[in-house]
């Protein structure tokens, strides 16, 4: 089901209850497209290739809504009979204190505890369920952007709280439901905290000189503390365009700015619509999630590609994800391999 169809809020207690919220838990759905003329920016899950795959092992569209759960600590208690995943960041997932695995489908029936620890690589995993959390739109989508207070279950942008309810279907027939992995060989690995990140140079390139590109993508910078949603401010060997400012425009994904600090600050799905910076090109939109999986202290490269390159890997990656087959579960083992 598409969360971004839905119009009406579900007044029943058909869902899942908040116990716990964690740090920092948003519904997130793909995100919020054609508004950035109403100076509304895109949200959307920061790690999309989790997000997406966490939808699928439900069997969902890939719109569906589902929770971004940042560090861990979310608690949940189920008050339908229904299937969840959970993927992206190493978080311990425990159903009824039993261990479960991450990647892979898990069935859950009313009364089930459903608990997430502390991420132990990577900082972000998403919990999706099948059917998706049925919650109102606003602007054509759920996505939750605290920064413009906006989307999300309260429909102002705001984490989850402790004694929400999370709308989703009840699945009669969920024994029909067959239980399903992402072959271990392509789960993603967030162990060591760094990234290299493929950049599309952009047209102000040309205020940087060959000197000041060459120090941008032959540096290692860290990953700061002041990094979120909106963007991850990096440090290291400093970069000096010619120009302190531009005059404003608009601001695609993964846009590096170059601050009067010399330090680049990578845009991500909260950003602004428009700035002034001037930009050395874009992190292509695939390796975005690898950035947002860094924990502060973790390290980036940068490399550059072509826009042929760009639409070339895009192209792959679609076809990977939509030709993969998954696993079907023999058992309700959720920590077999």
């Amino acid at each position: 089901m598409n969360s971004a169809a839905n119009t009406t809020m579900h007044q029943s207690d058909s869902g899942f209850a908040v116990l716990q919220p964690g740090i920092f838990s948003l519904i997130e759905d793909a995100g919020r497209f054609g508004m950035h003329g109403f100076g509304l920016t895109t949200g959307g899950p920061l790690d999309r290739n989790a997000f997406r795959w966490a939808n699928r092992l439900c069997a969902n569209p890939p719109n569906c809504a589902a929770i971004e759960i940042t560090v861990g600590g979310l608690v949940l208690q189920s008050n339908v009979n229904t299937t969840i995943a959970v993927s992206g960041a190493s978080m311990p997932l425990t159903i009824n204190r039993q261990p479960k695995a991450l990647w892979r489908s898990h069935r859950v029936i009313a009364g089930d505890r459903i608990e997430l620890g502390f991420a132990t690589a990577g900082t972000r995993a998403y919990l999706a369920v099948a059917g998706g959390f049925q919650i109102e739109a606003i602007f054509n989508s759920v996505a939750s952007v605290p920064r413009e207070s906006l989307g999300g279950l309260h429909r102002d942008g705001s984490p989850l709280r402790a004694d929400d309810l999370l709308p989703c279907p009840d699945q009669k027939d969920k024994s029909q439901s067959p239980e399903l992995r992402l072959p271990q060989r392509l789960q993603p690995d967030y162990s060591s905290n760094r990234a290299l990140l493929r950049v599309i140079p952009g047209y102000q390139q040309a205020l940087f000189s060959d000197l000041q590109k060459q120090r941008f993508f032959s540096s290692e910078y860290r990953v700061s503390d002041s990094s979120d949603r909106m963007g991850y401010r990096l440090s290291g060997a400093a970069i000096a365009p010619s120009a302190d400012g531009i005059l404003s425009e608009g601001i695609c994904l993964g846009a590096i700015q170059v601050p009067a600090d010399g330090q680049p600050i990578v845009l991500l799905n909260d950003r602004q619509t428009i700035g002034g910076y001037p930009k050395l090109g874009s992190v292509l939109s695939l390796d975005i999630g690898k950035l947002a999986q860094l924990a502060p202290g973790g390290t980036v490269r940068f490399e550059a590609i072509s826009i042929e390159q760009a639409h070339n890997q895009l192209l792959l990656d679609q076809q990977f994800f939509n030709k993969t087959e998954l696993e079907i579960m023999a058992n309700s083992d959720g920590l077999s391999r």
